[in-house]
This record gives C-alpha cells, sequence and structure tokens, in this order.
C-alpha cells in the first residue's frame, strides 16, 4: 500500500490562504510573500497531489471538488497541530483560542476577559467572532478551543461545558406599531442562531412579515432604535436602550423567550480552556454573571 504523499505544513497555509481570501493576490498580501511564490506553492501541491485543486473564474479562483475535501483536511490538521502545541505548554502560559457569535462579544465576553487577563496575564489569548454555524465548523477543525454563543448541534460531538441563563425579547423604537405581521422584522446574517430562532417564532405566530437582513447586532439595534422595524434580540445587549427609553420592550406571543449562553469545546480541550472555563464558572470571581458548569457530555 502506498503512503500519502508529504505535504509540507507551509504548503497547506498558503492554500487555505487561497482559499479564505479567493485569489493569489490576497494570498500573498495576507502572508506577506510574493505572487509568484504562492502560484509555486499551488504548482507543487497538485504535483504532489495529482488532481486540480483550484480553478480560475474571473479575477479569482474557485475550488474544484477535491479542493473543498482538501480545505476541510488542511483545517484540520493545522488546527490540531495549533493545539498541540498549545496542549504541551503549561496553563498559565499557553495560548486560548476564543470563538464567540457577535452579541457574546460585545456582551458577555469583555468582563470575563478583563478579569481573566487579570488573573492570568501571560496567557495569550485570540478571538474570532463569527455566526453560530462558522464558529463550530471552526471547532470542529480545530481552529478555536472554546465556543461562547447557543448550544451546540447535537451529535456533532461537540462538549457542552458551561450555560449561563439568557432571555431573547422583542424590541422597537417606542411608539412603534406592534403590527407583527405587517411591521419589519430586522434579521441577523445567514448562519446566525438569533435568526434560526427569530424564523422559528415567526413560523410558530404564522407571520409573514416583510424582513430586512443587516448582518451585524449592532446594526440591528441601531436601526430598530431609529423606527426601522422590530427585532428579536438578547435582553442583556439592549438593557442601556431600555433603561434610556431608546428601545421598548413589546408585547409578543411566546416571548420572552430563554435561550441560554452556553460554552462548547471538542472532546480534547487544551488545559488554557478548562482554565478559562473554571474562570467563567468561579462565582467569587464572577458574581452573578458567572456560569454554572454542565457535565462533560458530548452535543
Amino acid at each position: 500500500m502506498e503512503s500519502a504523499p508529504e505535504v509540507s505544513q507551509s504548503r497547506m497555509r498558503t492554500f487555505l490562504a487561497v482559499v479564505d481570501t479567493g485569489s493569489v493576490r490576497a494570498a500573498a498580501a495576507e502572508l506577506h510573500v510574493s505572487e509568484p511564490a504562492v502560484s509555486t506553492s499551488l504548482g507543487q501541491l497538485r504535483r504532489v497531489l495529482g488532481v486540480e485543486l483550484v480553478r480560475r473564474e474571473g479575477r479569482g479562483l474557485r475550488l474544484t471538488p477535491a479542493g473543498e475535501v482538501y480545505a476541510g483536511y488542511c483545517r484540520t490538521i493545522m488546527g490540531l497541530l495549533d493545539q498541540a502545541y498549545a496542549a504541551v505548554q503549561t496553563a498559565e502560559e499557553g495560548r486560548l483560542r476564543l470563538g464567540a457569535v457577535a452579541t457574546a462579544s460585545e456582551v458577555v465576553l469583555p468582563p470575563a476577559l478583563a478579569a481573566f487577563r487579570r488573573r492570568h496575564p501571560k496567557v495569550e489569548l485570540s478571538l474570532t467572532v463569527a455566526p453560530r454555524d462558522q464558529l463550530f465548523d471552526h471547532l470542529r477543525h480545530h481552529e478555536v478551543d472554546l465556543v461562547l454563543g447557543g448550544r451546540p448541534p447535537r451529535g456533532a460531538g461537540f462538549m457542552l461545558r458551561a450555560t449561563r441563563s439568557n432571555t431573547l425579547i422583542v424590541v422597537g423604537a417606542p411608539g412603534v406599531v406592534a403590527d407583527l405581521a405587517h411591521s419589519t422584522w430586522l434579521m441577523r446574517s445567514h448562519g446566525s442562531g438569533l435568526r434560526e430562532t427569530t424564523l422559528g417564532l415567526l413560523n410558530r405566530l404564522e407571520l409573514d412579515p416583510p424582513q430586512l437582513t443587516l448582518g451585524t447586532h449592532g446594526a440591528v439595534v441601531a436601526s430598530a432604535r431609529s423606527g426601522l422595524g422590530v427585532t428579536l434580540v438578547h435582553a442583556d445587549a439592549v438593557a442601556d436602550d431600555l433603561a434610556r427609553g431608546d428601545l421598548v420592550q413589546l408585547d409578543v406571543p411566546r416571548t420572552p423567550m430563554s435561550r441560554p449562553w452556553a460554552v462548547a469545546t471538542a472532546r480534547l480541550a487544551p488545559s488554557t480552556a478548562e482554565l478559562f472555563i473554571e474562570h467563567l464558572t468561579d462565582q467569587q470571581v464572577m458574581g452573578t454573571s458567572a456560569f454554572h458548569p454542565v457535565n462533560r457530555s458530548p452535543g
């Protein structure tokens, strides 16, 4: 049986840079190398693997079916290499790659990270902010060590590690007429757990109102504040707006909704992730913002 051809880490990283940026030029700029160097690396990969990984499309590149498959393996391999490096470092001086949905990154994480940095100043932190589905793809490929957002997908093998109460409410500008069937509903981007929850709510209410996708949490809340429409949002994220009277909570059937924040890891989590979970669940440090630990069980 022939052994698989050897491919260097640098070629894998170059290939993934092309995948993520969509072109040789953009990948070269990201990697701080020349365009010919990127093109040479792609050519070497093609010769070693014996298949085409990318095809030209306009001014950019498009993955072939083989390229789609290989990109997934490259992400997993490179993620595991990064995780392996972190795993052999001491927790107090290691690296922690966090992933969070936008609202959690703006509302939940800042005070938690500030307190964690004071306790463990030598831990190297990085944060990826993305919609829920993308984050769990990152976790599946070991590109992040821990995800803070909604509950992990069932049957995917992720570990639910801690939860914290969280309430979803419908809000709009003061004086807005809560005509749920005709009011414009302001939506998060595709892949967002909050978008899925909103669509589920509208389906249960048998409503098909106008929708406007604005993407980010900040854009949705600002648009609701301006009277552009109504939206389902995390109550914690608009507490100040409600207190100032810039937004009001609307009386909508089936709301408020309980959707706890959740912390998830892969089955094997580095010691820094365990350290951060201990921090989040430490009531003496986190007070009322503390998470509650969950038994390690696959989601």
